[in-house]
């Protein structure tokens, strides 16, 4: 269904480049709010079970939206899913599935469930079309289980697929990214999330959820001390270039009961231009249904870089990425869920570019998959 909501106006500059394979350049005013949907509860399509959707981007030559669904293959194989969403100047009107395409490893099998092969076990939770190729670009954020005994060590990947979800091809992984049985390198649940193409598609970022252990503890109430990292890399030889310090907000609210459960990390990052990204941050507090979403704008130029820094904690960096806060999901005055994708989609009915959220129910019938429409001024 489609809820229409009061326009919030949020005063900002933006450079938009989406729908377009080349950066352009504008000037912006604002977002202004239009909308929401939520999809039904328990939707199938062709024999899947949607939900998870942890990822939206938007190709205007199909006039298609890309989902990557985060089920490890619990439900059916890990998968994406395409689907068209009918806009108009009141909000989303509707939204169709068109396909799903299930991931497929190198030897052209579809990833296993822990029942099958825990070792492979997929995580994706980022997907981003290469319009100068005509490749998808996803991202699996890997498995650090360690118990007394037993270890089940996955490291993250940023793995490049026909659209048919034939593998073909990874980037590089920098040293400090492996995964350990140790409490060094990235934690569970807290490594590769977001990708941003930039500089005509020969540039990806890529962004880290959690702080790595080196670098420091996690988000907390009250804490600004929380340190993650954005990874630049060259799409050719796809190895990376540069490492980035960006410092995330405290955790919105305090956990019920307090010192239980708290989370706040970066899910989603989106090109504005060839400098600047649009940055998600989601808080969520045990004892809460929905979460507390802000969205930064930030300029990759204002960062040194500290791919040699082995403790951000420890050695703070002089030039970290500068944000600068243009929405506050709070202020929407509707529930909020697990927002995690972002993506600018096509002109609306008055010719005023559109930007879409994407949240991820968890497949749980209290969380709701739910798409946050807005208008770029």
């Amino acid at each position: 269904m489609t809820k229409i909501i009061p326009a919030i106006i949020v005063s900002c500059f933006l450079l938009s480049c989406t729908a377009q394979k080349k950066a352009s350049t504008k000037s912006m005013n604002g977002l202004k709010f239009i909308g929401e949907y939520l999809l039904p509860d328990k939707t199938d399509f062709k024999n899947t079970r949607v939900g998870g959707l942890s990822s939206i981007d938007y190709n205007p030559g199909e006039k298609l939206y890309y989902f990557i669904s985060d089920d490890r293959s619990d439900f059916a194989p890990a998968r994406y899913y395409t689907a068209r969403i009918f806009l108009s100047a009141k909000g989303i009107d509707s939204l169709r599935f068109a396909d799903v395409v299930f991931l497929r490893q190198m030897n052209g099998s579809v990833y296993p469930n822990k029942n099958g092969d825990s070792l492979h076990v997929p995580d994706p939770e980022g997907l981003r079309i290469n319009h100068k190729t005509g490749e998808l670009v996803w991202t699996n954020e890997g498995e650090r289980i360690v118990k007394k005994g037993y270890a089940i060590l996955q490291n993250p990947s940023i793995n490049i697929m026909r659209k048919d979800g034939q593998l073909l091809d990874t980037f590089s992984l920098p040293p400090n990214m492996h995964v350990t049985a140790t409490e060094s390198g990235p934690r569970r649940n807290g490594t590769f999330e977001g990708l941003a193409f930039a500089d005509g598609f020969e540039t990806l970022y890529v962004s880290v959820e959690e702080p790595l252990y080196e670098d420091g503890p996690r988000a907390g109430v009250h804490d600004s001390t929380a340190w993650i990292r954005f990874i630049k890399y060259n799409v050719q030889t796809k190895k990376a270039l540069a490492q980035y310090a960006y410092l995330l907000d405290p955790v919105v609210k305090e956990p019920i009961p307090k010192g239980s459960f708290e989370i706040n990390g970066v899910p989603d990052i989106l090109a504005v231009n060839d400098h600047q990204l649009l940055v998600t941050e989601r808080s969520f507090s045990n004892g809460y249904l929905t979460c507390n979403v802000r969205v930064f704008l930030v300029d990759t130029s204002d960062g040194e870089d500290v791919s040699n820094v082995i403790s951000l904690s420890a050695s703070a960096p002089k030039k970290f990425l500068q944000k600068r806060l243009l929405l506050n999901m709070d202020k929407l005055g509707i529930n909020i869920y697990n927002i995690e994708g972002a993506t600018f989609g096509p002109q609306l009915p008055n010719g005023k570019q559109s930007l879409l959220f994407v949240a991820d129910d968890n497949f749980s019938g209290k969380e709701k998959t739910q798409l946050l429409l807005f208008e770029v001024e």
